[in-house]
């Protein structure tokens, strides 16, 4: 019976173990807006993420977002990117728009986050900014579908920020992102106990051939 080699058997028993951590973190890519900690009527720095889902290799060079009608906003400075910021009669930010300069861009597989800060959040329990992503290559994307209404995500989710009630030491998500990362914990736990049995299975069935031999 011919021996197969040890290094063989273990090589293969890590790409097996690979794929299943990679087939456990697999998740829809959208452009979402996120707030850890965000309260009514606070102050906050929200951070939008962009990926690029364009078939095509074509860059992300455009995105825009309308806002709730903020008193005011602070962008952050992005290197080959530049802000515009629109405002109402009554001087309220209804939108940021950020341009890529000449060449730059999110490529095909990245991702962007765009931040701003924002003051005095209106006193809602949760905030939805439609958002707008042009691609080089002219294709346009919206993000402005609300949930369906058997409550899954719909193709183009808007992008929604909930917001705890004023003076509350617990946001809402916090329970969701517990939840979540439990999850994840489990998950990696279980990927790793089957890695390991995989991993002692090969090494066993090496044993047994080598005595057979």
């Amino acid at each position: 019976m011919a021996l197969v080699p040890l290094s063989r058997v273990l090589a293969t028993a890590a790409l097996g173990a690979t794929a299943l951590f990679a087939g456990a973190g697999v998740a829809s890519a959208h452009v979402s807006v996120s707030s850890p900690g965000a309260t009514q009527s606070g102050d906050a720095v929200l951070t939008f993420r962009v990926p690029n889902e364009s078939g095509d290799n074509a860059l992300t060079t455009v995105l825009s977002v309308q806002f709730p009608g903020l008193l005011a906003v602070d962008t952050q400075p992005i290197p080959g990117w530049k802000a515009a910021i629109a405002k109402d009669s009554g001087g309220k930010i209804t939108g940021i728009t950020w341009t890529a300069d000449p060449g730059a861009g999110i490529a095909p597989g990245q991702f962007q986050q765009f931040q701003v800060f924002a003051d005095d959040l209106p006193d809602q329990d949760r905030l939805t900014f439609p958002a707008t992503q042009t691609y080089s290559d002219g294709e346009v994307v919206k993000w402005d579908m609300p949930d369906n209404k058997d409550g899954t995500e719909p193709e183009r989710p808007v992008p929604t920020l909930e917001l705890a009630a004023k003076g509350s030491d617990e946001h809402p998500a916090a329970a969701a992102r517990a939840d979540h990362d439990g999850t994840a914990r489990r998950l990696g736990g279980i990927g790793i106990a089957l890695a390991v049995g995989a991993l002692g299975g090969a090494a066993g069935a090496v044993a047994v051939a080598r005595r057979r031999g």
